[in-house]
């Protein structure tokens, strides 16, 4: 096995965990596109409380994550996620058996609280080598984007048989299911990761949150969120107003979704080549306005509402895909993990703010109200994203260092950063390590390796 190669822990690792995400994220994306429309068998039903019910996740996901990541650094990764997991079935039983749309709320928030996201992450670093990482977590982020398109298939279909309960016992399985990938699949973890490369501090987070390019990165991923949870308190409503019944929804999202994959692909590879990143992501801010501001006017054709989210899911997944990958480069290299903390925390905090604007325009306007409300979200991003700086390429990488004194690592990062392709060097005194942001093409290891006393 070669260090450019997975090896068979890290292969078992990147399956099993990317496994647990995908069922976990299915359970909460199957909901999207259902609850709109079946929730109003429920006591209570306004579209301000489905847009609640939608985005209540959102809310106990964002405040917990960082606290659980922290908690699996305490007891154990495992039990974390073991923990998480039964509270996200319990959620799922609870919403199951509701009677009224306030228990669903309260069943979705609970569902929330298992915040196992921050903890998966962490076993995936614990499991994976410093080099093989980005892998693995490439492999996790293609599951998660896989179990949206399935989501959006499976959940009209279970909803048509067996209502909205049946969707959320169908997540309650599944959570169920993923117990047992962890128990027995999910290779234990010999060591931890390094804290930087995994969970946020707070002296982490005041540094990460005042971070001019980062707090972009942050807010502009909350308000992509924010549009997409929007959109589908609106949008199933308003396909069944044009001729489009429930159980047929699927005919439009899956079509819209695979070719959205496709045509965004090429769209990135441009992007990178060309070196024209700042513009393509720019232009996938204006698609996503382009696109709902079209959808409020086309919102009685399902073909123009078909053609619209076409638009906006391959600027949607352009930017899900273009921001993780930035907010790694711009990063400390020591924080790249806060600063990853932060950004998802964010994310969540978008889908609830994304359920509250959609309930509340929907019940006190219309759904043509609804995309117009997204569109304007999109352009508040725009202005924000105008002057966002885009830097070089870059890769971080770790040396294990041995350290007694803060004068011997002051001395290291000196070194370390005069040499050739290191963009930046930090030593952390009290974790033995030193975290190098590098430009690859110029980075010689074996001389850094050197400038710290390994070889």
């Amino acid at each position: 096995m070669t260090a450019s190669s997975l090896n068979s822990r890290e292969k078992r690792a990147a399956v099993s965990l990317a496994s647990v995400f995908a069922f976990r994220m299915l359970g909460l994306f199957m909901l999207m596109p259902v609850l709109a429309i079946y929730g109003q068998q429920l006591e209570g039903f306004s579209p301000l409380w489905i847009g609640f019910a939608i985005g209540a996740y959102g809310l106990t996901q964002a405040v917990l994550q960082i606290p659980m990541g922290w908690l699996s650094d305490k007891i154990g990764r495992k039990k974390v996620i073991i923990g998480g997991l039964c509270v996200f079935a319990l959620g799922s039983v609870i919403a199951a058996t509701a009677e009224s749309v306030q228990m669903v709320t309260f069943g979705r928030a609970l569902q929330g609280m298992g915040a196992i996201a921050s903890a998966l992450l962490a076993l995936a670093s614990d499991l994976s080598r410093d080099e093989q990482r980005p892998k693995v977590m490439a492999v996790i982020g293609m599951c998660i984007g896989m179990s949206f398109a399935v989501a959006m298939l499976l959940g009209p279909i279970v909803a048509a048989s067996w209502g909205v309960a049946g969707v959320f016992w169908l997540t309650a399985g599944l959570a169920i299911l993923g117990i047992f990938i962890v128990l027995f699949l999910v290779p234990n973890a010999v060591n931890k990761a390094p804290k930087g490369d995994t969970l946020a501090t707070l002296d982490d987070i005041k540094q990460l949150i005042k971070h001019p390019q980062l707090a972009r990165l942050d807010f502009g991923v909350m308000l992509l969120h924010l549009t997409l949870t929007t959109v589908f308190v609106a949008l199933p409503g308003q396909l069944i107003k044009d001729g489009l019944i429930a159980d047929h929804h699927w005919y439009l999202y899956i079509p819209v979704l695979f070719l959205a994959f496709f045509l965004m692909a090429p769209m990135m590879i441009v992007a990178i080549r060309k070196e024209k990143e700042k513009q393509a992501f720019i232009g996938s801010i204006a698609l996503l306005v382009l696109s709902m501001l079209a959808m409020s006017f086309w919102v009685d054709s399902v073909i123009g509402i078909g053609v619209c989210m076409l638009v906006y899911f391959v600027a949607f997944n352009f930017l899900e895909a273009t921001m993780p990958a930035l907010v790694s480069r711009i990063a400390p290299a020591n924080q790249k993990g806060s600063a990853m903390g932060v950004f998802s925390s964010t994310q969540f905090f978008g889908a609830f703010l994304g359920g509250l604007l959609g309930g509340y325009v929907a019940q006190a306007l219309s759904a043509q109200a609804v995309f117009a409300a997204a569109a304007l979200v999109g352009v508040i991003w725009l202005i924000l994203a105008w002057n966002m700086q885009v830097p070089p390429r870059s890769k971080i990488i770790s040396l294990m260092t041995e350290l007694s004194s803060e004068q011997q690592a002051q001395a290291l990062a000196s070194r370390l950063v005069a040499l050739p392709g290191v963009i930046e060097a930090t030593v952390v005194c009290d974790e033995n390590r030193s975290y190098l942001k590098i430009n690859d093409k110029e980075f010689d290891l074996d001389q850094a390796r050197k400038a710290a006393g390994l070889i």
